[in-house]
């Protein structure tokens, strides 16, 4: 009997029992447990009532200025989660990065012809574009193969998942079959909003931070770079294509990329651990704690084997 008693917690809000192991009540979304680290802002476990999902746009706002009640808002809403929008947009800022680097060669052959100039412009940014998605695609997708596999060790991750999303459509009959407390009305919880995990789409959303980075870069790109002008009027456009790899130089050993490391390694570092770590909460109603060393622990090992030891940033 006590075994029993103690693998269960009843809610102080709406009466419903929730596993010993869960933080915040499943049903109304009243903490349980109150960490020492939730004392923090930033941390703090949202608890407002939830009718409707937000939209994208707030979604991703929030994600930057208030990411507890963002994740609180995905959470309830999961197959709405904007990670695939903000892959999108990464991959749009990181073609427009590619097209403001190139905007500093002047190649004097095709200068005077507008629509060839637009096409070269163009086809730069097509190519970035494309590229950038499979490769954020690719990099993200790593990432959160590695926090996942953290995760787990810190809280068994994966097998909470399992527990509370691994039947959903058996779950959605139990709780309708079940004599559920009617305090359970708080908007809160996720039981009543059962649905699959989606757990990659809204830890995606983690990523967040390079839609702003690649923006900042984007303006220290036009401005931290000196232009170059490729050929002569006697080159044609293809000579001065060719001519290219050469004038590459003059750009490449620019400190200017040493600070796009340093800024890339902090973020893949501190924010984005620290916003994987919510998605991880929220995902699996688990301990803030246990999950943010893990996150920063794999987060700094990526940013020193990805970013530190890059030769672009010591030479």
């Amino acid at each position: 009997m006590s075994q029993t008693v103690a693998a269960f917690q009843r809610c102080p809000r709406c009466g419903n029992e929730n596993s010993a192991d869960i933080f915040a009540c499943n049903f109304c979304g009243y903490r349980l447990k109150i960490e020492k680290i939730e004392k923090i802002s930033f941390f703090r476990r949202y608890e407002a009532e939830w009718t409707t999902p937000d939209p994208w746009y707030k979604k991703i706002l929030y994600l930057i200025i208030n990411p507890p009640r963002a994740f609180h808002d995905i959470n309830h809403k999961r197959s709405q989660a904007p990670g695939w929008l903000i892959l999108l947009f990464i991959a749009l800022l990181y073609g427009l990065m590619g097209l403001a680097f190139f905007s500093h060669f002047n190649i004097v052959a095709i200068s005077d012809d507008p629509l060839r100039e637009f096409l070269f412009n163009l086809s730069f940014f097509v190519s970035f574009f494309v590229f950038g998605y499979i490769f954020h695609l690719i990099y993200f997708a790593i990432l959160i193969w590695l926090f996942t596999k953290g995760a787990n060790y810190a809280v068994g991750f994966s097998d909470r998942l399992e527990k509370r999303f691994g039947g959903v459509k058996e779950q959605r009959d139990k709780y309708k079959q079940t004599d559920v407390s009617p305090f359970s009305i708080y908007k809160g919880g996720t039981m009543l909003q059962l649905e699959g995990a989606y757990k990659f789409r809204m830890m995606l959303c983690a990523f967040i931070p390079f839609v702003l980075i690649y923006a900042i870069k984007i303006l220290i790109i036009l401005v931290g770079f000196q232009p170059v002008t490729i050929g002569d009027e006697d080159l044609t456009a293809q000579q001065a294509l060719d001519n290219i790899p050469i004038y590459f130089d003059l750009i490449f050993n620019s400190p200017t990329w040493a600070i796009f490391d340093i800024i890339d390694a902090v973020i893949i570092a501190s924010w984005v651990p620290i916003l994987m770590t919510l998605a991880i909460r929220e995902l699996s109603n688990c301990s803030t704690t246990r999950v943010l060393v893990s996150t920063i622990i794999i987060g700094v090992i990526v940013a020193i084997i990805f970013y530190f030891l890059r030769p672009t940033l010591f030479g």
